[in-house]
């Protein structure tokens, strides 16, 4: 189509999905996706941390290495990125903008902080933030991955505090 037309084109929506680690931002993308049947795209963040056991490279996340990572943030290609516990996570740019000039909804399931820089960036983003039912839930989800060790399961509790005060 001519670009004289671009302004004729309605653009996608940029959705924001967060909350603090293990509160079930997944399950509730996921519910969107495959129960509800959401029309949108979801946005696969790049990280340099290794796959959990079934995570998928392209599916569940970009899985990078340090140096691909900081090529990408020289390149000024993160809608947002952050480091916590020893690993870098960014939403590339490029790919939501791809899907947001299409007119398609894109959803971004990100943690706190990275939602605090697409707002900043991108104040018509919709934003929505999980809270669990009790903090205690929240450990249990978080010990229940079995999947990190006790001083990366405390330091994501203590960020998960300071998160909740957000709500």
């Amino acid at each position: 189509m001519p670009a004289a037309y671009d302004f004729f084109m309605k653009k996608g929506n940029l959705i924001i999905l967060s909350g603090p680690s293990g509160v079930g931002k997944g399950t509730v993308r996921k519910h969107l996706t495959d129960v509800l049947k959401v029309p949108f795209y979801y946005s696969i963040s790049m990280t340099t941390r290794l796959p959990r056991n079934g995570e998928v490279d392209g599916v569940d996340y970009f899985f990078v290495t340090e140096d691909e990572f900081e090529r990408n943030v020289k390149e000024d290609n993160f809608l947002e990125y952050a480091s916590f516990v020893n690993h870098s996570y960014g939403t590339p740019k490029n790919v939501v903008d791809s899907y947001l000039d299409k007119g398609t909804d894109v959803l971004l399931e990100i943690e706190t902080n990275g939602a605090r820089q697409v707002m900043e960036k991108r104040p018509e983003c919709i934003s929505i933030f999980l809270v669990p039912p009790s903090f205690e839930a929240l450990e249990n989800r978080i010990r229940g991955r079995n999947s990190e060790d006790e001083a990366t399961i405390q330091k994501r509790l203590s960020k998960a505090r300071s998160e909740m005060a957000l709500k």
